[in-house]
């Protein structure tokens, strides 16, 4: 069987999903060596009986929806069994791109470990954990993980959603860190394998938008600042420019990329802004990015 990179999407977040397979594929010396599958959330009918119920998230009882920009994050799971529980397989979120060549985090040696991640460190308000926005899976070692019964635990009240994704339930020992830079969290550098536009308020094709997404406060901050929207109904506002000018540029050099390759149709571009999940000047800003990188 051959190595396999799994994207996870929903509807709102399918060009991005698109982009990131063409970078999987465009800097990758040996493209040959590893299949690229994206996975919807549409294909997947267990999400309909998921819908407007309520599970456990840090703690709370919240409403799932499955519109949200972010409701493909059970599939994260869903891949050993997509790959029968065998050989070797990469996940990433659909704002990943890859600038470093993907063989070398597949065919890594995996020091034993079963799931590789980025590590996060704790604090008072959090344990250590792991950030399974990228993992790299030995999946004949996962059979324990069922996407959709781990699901439905999370609406019995018996996982919590958030342990879920930060790989806490994993035996101890089963899980080894990966170096940050296969999972950059929005920091491009010579040593960015993988750019995770991982901030959903600044992602660049989305400037200019309404936010089209249910936010999570995990800083006093950024609860402060979803109390004061609700307070004033501003609701969750807009998409703002991403801070680094050189990370749109980058996506829109591999958005034009995809347009000359056929592997992303105009139509499909347009049919997305007009549904509002690209913003409306997406198209002048592949033109510039072209112009900057000529």
């Amino acid at each position: 069987m051959r190595n396999a990179v799994f994207i996870h999407t929903n509807p709102k977040q399918i060009v991005g999903a698109l982009v990131a397979q063409h970078a999987l594929r465009s800097r990758s010396a040996a493209p040959e060596r590893f299949d690229v599958r994206i996975l919807q959330t549409t294909d997947f009918p267990a999400f309909e009986r998921f819908e407007g119920r309520r599970y456990l998230r840090e703690g709370q009882q919240v409403l799932w929806r499955n519109d949200d920009l972010q409701s493909f994050t059970p599939l994260r799971f869903a891949v050993p069994e997509q790959m029968g529980y065998a050989g070797r397989a990469v996940l990433i979120d659909p704002d990943i791109f890859a600038l470093g060549d993907i063989n070398l985090l597949l065919e890594r040696d995996m020091g034993g470990a079963a799931v590789m991640a980025r590590q996060m460190d704790g604090d008072f308000r959090r344990p250590l954990h792991y950030a399974s926005s990228v993992m790299l899976m030995d999946c004949a070692r996962l059979t324990h993980w069922q996407w959709e019964a781990d699901f439905e635990r999370t609406f019995r009240g018996e996982r919590d959603y958030r342990d879920w994704m930060w790989l806490l339930p994993e035996p101890p020992g089963s899980v080894a860190a990966l170096e940050p830079e296969w999972n950059d969290f929005d920091r491009l550098t010579p040593e960015t394998k993988l750019l995770h536009n991982t901030h959903r308020r600044t992602q660049p094709w989305k400037t200019g938008l309404p936010s089209d997404f249910t936010p999570r406060g995990t800083t006093l901050k950024s609860r402060a600042g979803i109390w004061l929207r609700k307070l004033t109904g501003r609701g969750a506002g807009h998409y703002r420019r991403h801070p680094d000018p050189a990370q749109e540029k980058l996506f829109f050099r591999m958005l034009g990329e995809c347009l000359d390759n056929g592997s992303i149709d105009r139509a499909l571009l347009d049919e997305e802004i007009a549904r509002g999940h690209v913003r409306r000047d997406a198209m002048d800003c592949v033109a510039r990015a072209a112009r900057a990188a000529a």
